[in-house]
C-alpha cells in the first residue's frame, strides 16, 4: 500500500432485526459493501470498516440469496479473512477523521435503527466533509446523514441533491410496515432535494459536489465509481 494511498471509511450496521418484529431479521446488505470494497481496492485505496458500536456486523439473509448473492458477495462470504473484518469492525472512537479522504455508508434496513443516532459517526462525517473529503451513501445508507450537521449548525443535506432507497421501493419490497420511518420524506423535511429513478431498483447515483448518493443495492457500483472519480 502506498504511503499516499487515499483512505476510505466504510460504515456498516450492528443491528440484527426490526424493532417491531424481532423475529424478522434485517442486517448488513452484503453486496453494497463488497461492490464498494472491490472498486476501492482496485484503485489502491486503504479501507477501514466502522460501525456505530464497533464489533460484529451481521449479514442480511436476503442479501445471501439470488439475485443479490452475486460473484462479489459470494467471494467475500467464502473468504474467512474478509468475514473476520465484519466480526471486528472499528468503533467511531477508534477513528481519526483527519486520516480519511472519504466515508461510504452501506445499507440494509438495519441502518435505519443505528446510523442516525450515532454522534460519533456524525462528527466523523462532518469533519471529513469540511476537510474537503467525499461523503457518500448507498441505499438506506443515507439514513446516516439524517442528523449530521455542519459546524455552522445547518444540516449537511439541506439544499443538496441526493437519492436513496425510495418509499416506493419500500412498498414493493413489502417492508413499509416494518420500517421505523419514511427516510425519503425525512430527507425532504430537512431541505434535501431528493430524486429517484423513473423505474424502481435500477441503478441511480447522484453527485452534488463532494456528496455522492446511490438509490438502491443495484446502485452500489455506480455510486462507488463516482466516489473514486472524485478521489482520483
Amino acid at each position: 500500500m502506498s504511503k499516499n494511498a487515499k483512505k476510505v471509511l466504510l460504515v456498516v450496521t450492528n443491528v440484527s432485526h426490526y424493532d417491531v418484529d424481532p423475529s424478522h431479521p434485517t442486517e448488513l446488505w452484503l453486496s453494497e459493501l463488497t461492490h464498494a470494497y472491490d472498486i476501492f481496492e482496485k484503485h489502491g485505496y486503504e479501507q477501514t470498516i466502522v460501525s456505530p458500536a464497533g464489533g460484529k456486523s451481521p449479514l442480511e439473509p436476503r442479501s445471501l440469496k439470488f439475485p443479490n448473492y452475486d460473484k462479489s458477495a459470494k467471494a467475500w462470504h467464502n473468504d474467512p479473512k474478509r468475514m473476520a473484518l465484519l466480526e471486528h469492525t472499528a468503533s467511531p472512537e477508534d477513528i481519526n477523521a483527519a486520516d480519511y479522504d472519504a466515508i461510504f455508508f452501506t445499507g440494509g434496513h438495519a441502518v435505519m435503527f443505528d446510523f442516525p443516532g450515532s454522534e460519533g459517526l456524525q462528527h466523523i462525517t462532518r469533519d471529513i466533509y469540511e476537510n474537503g473529503g467525499v461523503v457518500s451513501a448507498v441505499c438506506h445508507g443515507y439514513c446516516g446523514l439524517l442528523e449530521t450537521k455542519l459546524s455552522n449548525g445547518s444540516y449537511l443535506v439541506a439544499g443538496r441533491n441526493i437519492t436513496g432507497f425510495s418509499w416506493r421501493e419500500e412498498i414493493l419490497a413489502r417492508v413499509d410496515k416494518l420500517v421505523p420511518y419514511n427516510v425519503e420524506d425525512c430527507m425532504k423535511e430537512l431541505g434535501a432535494n431528493y430524486s429517484r429513478a423513473l423505474l424502481p431498483f435500477v441503478s441511480n447515483a447522484v453527485v452534488d459536489g463532494k456528496l455522492v448518493t446511490g438509490q438502491n443495492p443495484g446502485s452500489a457500483k455506480e455510486t462507488t465509481t463516482k466516489v473514486a472519480e472524485l478521489l482520483g
